[in-house]
């Protein structure tokens, strides 16, 4: 039986691409906390990693026609979603620059494990085609 990629690194080459994605959206609202009328913006983690799981596990419905509807929930193929306000400013910007900042480190180290995990991943496939 081969070892593929996918069986061997799971979901997290997935995360990793998809915490890209999100740092880059957290970076821009962040550039963009005092530009009046500016919306923030955010991907839905999460259904994007359970669209990943499910594409990994066989289970994706596809559309054949282009009347079929679409199943999936918003945001899981990394559309950018805006996200709803605790306070807009008076200009009609909703980034919240403390909360975006937050949002951004707790990407940063979710990332960083991700990394670090598959870092680990790498060595072990290396040792175990080394033999060691």
């Amino acid at each position: 039986m081969a070892i593929t990629f996918d069986k061997a690194l799971g979901i997290h080459e997935h995360a990793l691409q998809a915490r890209v994605k999100r740092a880059e959206v957290l970076a821009n609202n962040l550039a963009n906390s005092d530009t009046p009328g500016y919306k923030a913006r955010d991907v839905d983690f999460q259904a994007m990693m359970q669209k990943a799981q499910d594409s990994m596990a066989g289970f994706v419905m596809t559309t054949t026609h282009s009347g079929h509807m679409d199943t999936s929930s918003p945001g899981a193929d990394g559309k950018l979603l805006y996200r709803t306000p605790h306070q807009p400013s008076i200009d009609g910007n909703t980034v919240d620059a403390q909360a975006e900042q937050t949002r951004f480190m707790r990407n940063a180290m979710d990332y960083q494990a991700s990394f670090q995990f598959l870092s680990s991943r790498f060595s072990g496939l290396t040792k175990a085609l080394k033999g060691e």
